[in-house]
């Protein structure tokens, strides 16, 4: 096919042509990986771009960039080399554009040779790689991990460097300063995240450990990063998505259950079926009751014997089935229709797959090609149910074509960002359905 980019994709273009140092901020299905191979392929036939890094998710790397350079007949000539699996040995072939996760950095910063201080990432740079793209930019917010620190030697080295994200600060402004970094090397917010704190922020909460914006900070910062972002929202450019509704479907915890919970919430520690759960912080708390609040929770034993920390094996705890009860009479009031169903843990999906065995998932244990065949047969329309956890599969994947218009949350994520990707996997240009109904269950009078 050809690609016809509209005209707020075209827009999206010349903003990347026209700067170096750019960060796409585009709502999911807007098209920001087709906008950015049509400007690097621009570039590259005017000699302003030779060949570029793509950074990913796992599933975006695999499943996205290569598809949708195939896709298209204006890139069908740009030789796409996935760094992962059985292409790894790919970084030594000729090639347009380099896809890797952000696992595989660590290999590509590695040296070739342990006798020589080369690296393959210096060896793709020597051939021509001079333009890093960050798919999914939010995945550098923060300075101290590790693909961070990894990269940040080699960012001076690109000539253009662009970013790529739907969701810059779903969790506040502190998230800008490391994306922005990333992408100008501190010429906008500063070289250092604690100038950034105390220039934009003030200290609040227990010991000072929580930061507020200062008043007026949110329209210094994007004073500052105004030239280097072009922000777009689907719904002032996209004609015809469905309507979008999200509800609350509460349920009760049977008296059981409810009694392990009040007892584990107000005491740290619990007794259920003669085993006792206990906790060592606030913050593990707040993690073992939302567990609780889906209907399970994790132990942890060594030599068959309760332990809180050390070399041990992880296993779960019955607590109620009250959602997947719910889950079930939702999957029979719909008939047949797709639903996509979110979990946050691996004891949930086993108790939805105890009654429910041959239910398909994409989750931490998927492979990618595994994945590919599952969103294949999804958007055959061949699979009334899929689980997938948002961490798996909440960017990159195109799960529209079902015509799905419903999805449920079984357990909620804290994390913004995931929660709008996951969404909008059906939520998007294309879409076949008229309306698409979030469900959340929740359990009532819990952390949930």
């Amino acid at each position: 096919m050809k690609f016809t980019p509209h005209a707020y994709q075209q827009t999206a273009t010349r903003f990347l042509i026209q700067h170096p140092e750019a960060a796409l901020l585009l709502d999911m299905g807007l098209g920001k990986t087709a906008c950015t191979l049509l400007a690097f392929l621009m570039l590259q036939r005017k000699g302003a771009a030779h060949k570029a890094l793509v950074i990913a998710p796992l599933r975006v790397a695999e499943l996205v960039w290569r598809q949708e350079a195939a896709k298209w007949d204006q890139f069908s000539a740009l030789r796409v080399a996935v760094l992962h699996g059985d292409g790894k040995d790919d970084w030594q072939k000729d090639a347009d554009i380099y896809v890797i996760n952000h696992d595989g950095l660590p290999w590509l910063c590695g040296r070739i040779n342990p006798k020589k201080t080369r690296t393959r990432l210096d060896a793709l740079i020597d051939r021509g790689v001079d333009t890093l793209v960050l798919d999914e930019l939010s995945k550098f917010k923060h300075t101290k991990t590790g693909r961070f620190e990894t990269l940040k030697p080699y960012l001076p080295k690109f000539s253009r460097r662009w970013g790529l994200t739907g969701s810059p600060a779903p969790n506040g402004l502190l998230d800008l300063f490391g994306q922005c970094y990333a992408l100008d090397l501190g010429q906008r917010l500063g070289r250092y995240i604690t100038h950034y704190r105390y220039q934009y922020f003030i200290p609040c909460g227990l010991q000072g450990r929580e930061w507020r914006p200062q008043p007026g900070a949110s329209e210094r910062i994007f004073d500052k990063i105004k030239d280097l972002a072009l922000s777009m929202k689907a719904a002032d450019h996209l004609q015809g998505l469905p309507e979008l509704v999200e509800q609350n479907m509460w349920v009760d915890l049977p008296a059981k259950a409810r009694a392990f919970y009040d007892e584990l919430e107000r005491e740290m520690i619990a007794e259920l079926d003669g085993e006792k759960v206990t906790v060592n912080s606030a913050a593990a708390l707040s993690g073992k009751c939302r567990q609780a609040a889906s209907g399970g929770v994790y132990v942890l034993r060594k030599d068959g014997l309760p332990v809180t920390v050390g070399s041990c094996v992880r296993e779960s705890l019955h607590v109620h089935d009250a959602k997947t009860e719910a889950l079930m009479e939702m999957i029979d009031e719909l008939q047949e229709q797709p639903l996509l169903v979110a979990y946050e843990f691996q004891h949930d999906v086993e108790r939805i797959l105890a009654v429910r065995p041959k239910t398909p998932v994409i989750g931490g244990g998927t492979t990618s090609k595994q994945a590919a065949a599952l969103v294949e047969q999804w958007n055959r329309g061949e699979l009334p149910v899929l689980l997938g956890h948002p961490a798996s599969m909440g960017h990159g994947l195109n799960l529209q074509g079902a015509g799905c218009g419903h999805v449920c949350w079984y357990t909620m994520t804290w994390d913004l960002e995931l929660y709008q990707q996951l969404i909008a996997r059906v939520w998007r240009q294309g879409a076949k359905a008229e309306r698409v109904v979030v469900h959340r269950i929740l359990t009532r009078d819990t952390v949930d």
